[in-house]
Parts: structure tokens; C-alpha cells; sequence
């Protein structure tokens, strides 16, 4: 763990070089855009873009797109100005407009948005090239995640399963949106994130896609991105109050069009059981341990 600690922490601070992307037939990468949202996020936005550019993709398409902010910010994304597919700086909505922003200026075969105050992991783009060239019909590609606190350092490892659209619907988040990538037609097709939501966007597009017929979901091992713990981040001021009642609101939206006949408390228990098989026959015991202690420590 130290050494990923120092890797992680080196990685988002590591000085852009354009010069380390090497020329590449750029076939045998597909476009990943990538979009950032921002508002007032000096203290995180700049190890946020480094965590997108850092990664030398050959094939990227990278957007920022700020609320008007009147920190340090436009100074930031300026001096990274060259490196991007585009910027603005003006008043909009909230978050989730923000993204379906530079969402519509997309032309990649697959986004992602990154939040600026969260960070990819060191190789996350080509890995997702990688498993793209094993299985090109994949719609979703997803990977493990990091939680890291203000300053970087690792403080748990969140790993998925493989995804099960009755487990994220009745269990909840099955995927991590610091780690997601969605085939730009599919949102074409099924639509932009919900703009009347406020806190769980990233849980009911996952949601309002796994109830599609012929969507193909994979994950992916490997740590993909970092979720930081920070005390302005808007999952620590209202996940207990408005994150609950739409994720309620989600729930009962999607969970009619489900092709399963089996009801919540069957799809709860297996869905625990499935993902704690998961990790033992991975062999991944300590850290079947760990999450089996916090459970307890929870209740």
C-alpha cells in the first residue's frame, strides 16, 4: 500500500509533459472524452487535470467546464488551456448541467466525467483501451476505486463485482462513477443524466442503462480512480438527506422494469452473499475481512 501510496500522490502532482505521448495509430485506442466539472475547486482542480493529462492517452478529448468561479480556477485551467478540447466559464445549474455540457460537445466513442476534486489512477485510460480491444461491443467498462483524503492518501480500496443491474438496483451503487466509462451512442440513445437530480446522477444513469435490453456492462480489475473525502464535497453535506430520497425515487422508477420476478429481500441477501463470494474465490481474504469489520463497525 505505501508504494501505491506514493504513486497515486506523485502522479497527480507530476508537471505535464506533452512530450511523453508518443505518436500511436490511434485505431487501436478509442476516444475517450473526458469532462470536468468545477465550481470554486482551486484547492483539488489542478491534481484533477493532471490525473486526466498525466495519463498520455493518444486518443483523448478532455473539457472543463466551470460554474463562473471566483477562486484561483480560470488561472489553473488557463495555464492547462493548450492540452484541452475546450473550456468555458459561466453560470449554470448545478453539477449534473455542467457535465451534460461538455457531454454534448463529445466526440469520443466513450465519456467519463471526473469531478474536480476526485483523480484518475495512474493507467486508468489504458486499461480501458486494453479491455476495449479484448471486448469492443462493451457499452459500460468500469474499474476499482480508491478513497483518498485531501492530501492523496489512500484510506480504502473499494472493489467491484461483476455487474449485476437487480444488485445495483435493489442494493444499491454497484459501480464507481470516478471509474465508469459509457459508450457515447448509448447516451445518444437513452439520454443525458438526469438534470432534476442533485445527488445520485451517476446511480440512476447506471440504473436507466442496466434496464435496456442488450447493454453490456464489464468490469474491469484494476484501481481506475480516486474519490476524495473532503469537507465541502457534496457527498459529505447531503448524502443523508437528499442522496437517500432520490436514490429511493431511483430505485422505484426502474425496479418495474426489471425482467426478474423475485422481490427486494431475495435480490438483498443474494446480492451480499455474490459479492462476498466474489472476493473469496479471488482470494482476496484480507480484504473480505476489512469490509466485513466495517460492516459490523456500521451497524
Amino acid at each position: 500500500m505505501k508504494l501505491t501510496q506514493t504513486l497515486l500522490r506523485s502522479f497527480v502532482t507530476l508537471p505535464y509533459n506533452p512530450l511523453a505521448i508518443k505518436p500511436n495509430d490511434q485505431q487501436k485506442y478509442p476516444k475517450l472524452t473526458i469532462v470536468t466539472p468545477s465550481f470554486n475547486q482551486e484547492q483539488y482542480l489542478e491534481r484533477t487535470i493532471l490525473s486526466v493529462l498525466n495519463q498520455h492517452y493518444p486518443n483523448l478529448e478532455y473539457f472543463i467546464m466551470d460554474g463562473g468561479s471566483t477562486d484561483g480556477s480560470l488561472n489553473i485551467i488557463k495555464k492547462y488551456e493548450p492540452f484541452l478540447a475546450g473550456w468555458v466559464s459561466e453560470k449554470d445549474r448545478g453539477q449534473t448541467d455542467a457535465i451534460n455540457k461538455g457531454f454534448k460537445r463529445a466526440t469520443g466513442d466513450y465519456v467519463a466525467f471526473q469531478n474536480s476534486d476526485d483523480v484518475f489512477a495512474p493507467d486508468a485510460f489504458s486499461r480501458v483501451a486494453d479491455a476495449w480491444r479484448k471486448h469492443p461491443n462493451t457499452d459500460v467498462f468500469f474499474g476499482d476505486m480508491y478513497i483518498t483524503d485531501e492530501e492523496d492518501v489512500i484510506l480504502e480500496e473499494m472493489r467491484a463485482p461483476a455487474f449485476c443491474a437487480e444488485c445495483h438496483i435493489y442494493e444499491g451503487m454497484q459501480v464507481f462513477n470516478q471509474s465508469l466509462f459509457i459508450r457515447r451512442n448509448r447516451l445518444t440513445q437513452f439520454g443525458l443524466l438526469d438534470e432534476s437530480l442533485r445527488f445520485v446522477i451517476d446511480y440512476e444513469i447506471v440504473a436507466r442503462l442496466a434496464v435496456q435490453p442488450g447493454i453490456r456492462f464489464r468490469h474491469v480489475a484494476g484501481f481506475w480512480g480516486g474519490f476524495r473525502v473532503q469537507p465541502n464535497a457534496k457527498s459529505s453535506t447531503i448524502a443523508s438527506t437528499v442522496g437517500l430520497q432520490e436514490h429511493q425515487q431511483v430505485r422505484e422508477k426502474y425496479q418495474p422494469m426489471l425482467t426478474s420476478s423475485l422481490g427486494a429481500s431475495f435480490w438483498q441477501r443474494y446480492c451480499r452473499l455474490r459479492k462476498l463470494l466474489t472476493f473469496v474465490l479471488k482470494g482476496e481474504l484480507g480484504y473480505v475481512r476489512h469490509r466485513l469489520r466495517l460492516n459490523q463497525l456500521r451497524k
